[in-house]
């Protein structure tokens, strides 16, 4: 059989992406926006922490997507009780062998649903995070590599707020994406209703992809060129967000506590390879860059006391820098 050529392989790929949006979309009706940041976080190495209320199909969503995938999924339900060791794993002892053997967590798996990531105190959520910085777990005094790809998809309730714990900024940081779920349109809505209220009602996905297609995907994502012209207005854009005087945002100014830290930077790149190559180019164009800037900044611009008092919004910050901030030539 003769080998294929590389634009036939490229072309094979995006042919499998779109594939996979349309066997994810065959269960879950109307999230594509969810899918596809899901999508561009699994392709590019970066966790994605979730906002949005109840119900909005997020596990069925990962689930689906692990299944259409070839991954290993599993849920993680935060609760006040939690432990680290309910997360990573512990030691334990085996009476038939008079000696500790090692008794993995749900942390082994491929796709993570951390569920309610802020119900738990801070130091489940301390271990959770330094499994998705380092992707290695120690148990005991043996270290175990998570498998690859490894990716962390963390959910809040921004409504209900009682008795939880609030990511500290630095660990929010952590996220590649900070994505706000939010309800569906009425058409899908309805849809969703008619199916759901249907008891016979089963699917079950196809495989798509694998591990080796994944590695293929990300592989592809790491050649699409990008102008330094456009590079240095990522660089120019998180600037402003820290001094957003030396760019004329004066009344912007007064609102920002903290900029964007340098993830905000590396992330914004990689989250704009990903666009172009869903959009079949090798190469990146400033839509790409706006239209991940707003999920990549919004957790990691900080705002203070008089922005809230005054209703001013991350989003109405993140808007006038957009507005603000051009493209140079080089």
């Amino acid at each position: 059989m003769a080998e294929i050529t590389d634009k036939e392989r490229t072309e094979l790929l995006y042919t499998k992406l779109k594939q996979v949006r349309e066997e994810v979309g065959k269960v879950v009706i109307g999230q594509e926006y969810m899918l596809n940041r899901l999508l561009l976080g699994l392709f590019t190495n970066g966790h994605i922490l979730l906002e949005g209320v109840p119900g909005l199909a997020k596990t069925l969503m990962v689930n689906t997507l692990a299944k259409v995938l070839h991954l290993d999924f599993n849920r993680i339900q935060f609760t006040p009780d939690l432990l680290p060791a309910d997360l990573i794993g512990t030691m334990i002892y085996n009476q038939a062998k008079s000696d500790f053997e090692v008794k993995k967590g749900p942390i082994f798996a491929n796709l993570i649903l951390a569920d309610e990531v802020n119900r738990s105190p801070a130091k489940v959520q301390a271990a959770l995070l330094e499994s998705m910085q380092e992707r290695q777990v120690t148990i005991g005094e043996t270290t175990f590599k998570l498998d690859s790809p490894f990716l962390v998809l963390a959910t809040q309730n921004p409504v209900d707020q009682e008795g939880t714990y609030p990511l500290p900024e630095a660990q929010m940081d952590r996220f590649m994406m900070k994505v706000h779920v939010d309800y569906l349109d009425k058409e899908s809505e309805l849809e969703v209703m008619r199916r759901m209220s249907n008891m016979n009602f089963r699917y079950e996905p196809k495989r798509i992809l694998d591990k080796g297609d994944i590695a293929l995907i990300r592989n592809e994502i790491n050649k699409v060129n990008m102008s330094e012209s456009l590079e240095k207005y990522i660089i120019e854009l998180v600037f402003a967000s820290r001094r957003p005087k030396e760019y004329g945002l004066n009344d912007e100014a007064e609102y920002i506590q903290y900029g964007a830290s340098t993830r905000a930077s590396i992330n914004l790149n990689l989250a704009s390879k990903f666009i172009a190559f869903s959009n079949q180019r090798d190469y990146v164009l400033p839509e790409d860059v706006k239209s991940v800037a707003y999920d990549v900044l919004n957790h990691r611009i900080i705002l203070n006391y008089e922005a809230e008092a005054d209703g001013v919004t991350t989003r109405q910050i993140i808007e006038s820098i957009l507005r603000k901030v051009t493209i140079g030539k080089v």
